[in-house]
């Protein structure tokens, strides 16, 4: 029996992400919501979910150790699934709440939309960045298969990471700027978007996630 380990910390959209997951799993696989170090350190796959204020993620990352937690998933190599916030946290700092420190498992940087934002033709553009927009896939990655290049998916934010390596970006989205949403880093693969919201193509993206074995 595999088994998918969603962490809970207090800050994450569990119901709507393990639905999901249970709906794309194979018979044999085992989805579990929980806060249990040793379930989460037994997992052969392990989703970071997230949502709210950066400073409170942290603060409650660092609280319940779900940090070290993470640093041993990703250094026993298992897949690992960062989403939205869940993405956030993985990168070395965020503007939010003042300038907040995150886990620096990969390198890089998440900042402000700003206001005043507008489109090509002028257009205002309103933050947060809310609702369906197509995705840039671009560097080839296995959670891509069989999802067609900009496909949509469904956003919340008001902050947009970047990465320090061009060569992590496997995935890209335009909103008044280019940014990162979505990085790939070993056994590591984070997203901005919510794939558990995001219909047809967020669910085959979870069940790539299911089926990876790097």
């Amino acid at each position: 029996m595999k088994t998918v380990a969603v962490i809970d910390y207090g800050m994450g959209n569990l119901h709507s992400a393990s639905k999901a997951l249970e709906h794309v799993a194979s018979s044999d696989t085992r989805v579990k919501v929980t806060s249990d170090p040793k379930v989460i350190q037994q997992a052969d796959h392990v989703v970071l979910p997230g949502v709210g204020a950066i400073r409170d993620c942290m603060a409650e990352i660092r609280a319940k150790g779900v940090d070290d937690v993470v640093r041993e998933v990703v250094e026993s190599q298992r897949p690992l699934l960062g989403i939205c916030v869940g993405m956030q946290v993985m990168l070395n700092h965020s503007e939010e709440n003042g300038g907040v420190d995150c886990l620096g498992l990969m390198p890089g940087r998440v900042k402000f939309f700003g206001k005043g934002l507008v489109d090509e033709s002028g257009e205002k553009l309103k933050v947060p960045h809310m609702g369906w927009s197509p995705v840039q896939q671009h560097r080839d990655h296995p959670l891509w298969k069989d999802i067609e290049d900009n496909s949509r998916f469904y956003f919340v934010h008001s902050y947009h990471a970047h990465a320090n390596d061009d060569a992590m970006a496997v995935g890209r989205c335009h909103y008044n700027v280019d940014f990162d949403v979505a990085l790939a880093r070993d056994t590591i693969f984070a997203v901005q978007f919510h794939p558990e919201k995001s219909a047809e193509s967020g669910l085959k993206l979870l069940e790539n996630f299911l089926n990876w074995n790097p």
